[in-house]
């Protein structure tokens, strides 16, 4: 398969999880060795002091971080095996942009580095994950499929 397939499938694979039932709005765009995901901020993201969860922050980085490495696993599922996050500033409202990349590229664990940015450009978070390769074929994940 061609790299701008498997990238559409993984944008496809995304979409199709369960967990996105629960985010309305989100985008994601992968490419070779990153990924950007955006999302318009709504109310129903946020804690008690009416700023987006840290929760959001985390699964936007995650997420973001996840796909630039899925973006050169062509074989396998990876997870995440660990995840640091730091929140920088709150978010309020706005579209934010979390943008994945790879750091670096193992037999079988890999290190990607996420950024979020508010509406503006700033950068309201950061994180560092480390992925791992699972035994599970890709191609049986229910959403990658060309169909």
């Amino acid at each position: 398969m061609d790299a701008a397939t498997h990238y559409r499938l993984l944008e496809k694979l995304y979409h199709r999880a369960n967990i996105q039932q629960f985010i309305d709005g989100s985008q994601i765009n992968v490419q070779h060795r990153t990924a950007e995901i955006t999302l318009p901020v709504q109310a129903k993201y946020n804690h008690g002091a009416n700023a987006m969860h840290g929760a959001l922050y985390f699964k936007l980085l995650d997420d973001a971080a996840y796909f630039a490495i899925a973006s050169i696993v062509q074989d396998v599922f990876i997870v995440t095996s660990s995840f640091q996050l730091n929140l920088v500033r709150p978010v309020t409202g706005g579209t934010i942009k979390a943008v994945g990349k790879v750091r670096t590229i193992g037999k079988n664990l890999f290190v990607a580095e996420a950024t979020l940015y508010n509406e503006q450009g700033k950068e309201v978070a950061f994180g560092t994950g480390q992925f791992m390769k699972t035994n599970q074929p890709l191609n049986s994940m229910d959403g990658y499929s060309e169909e």
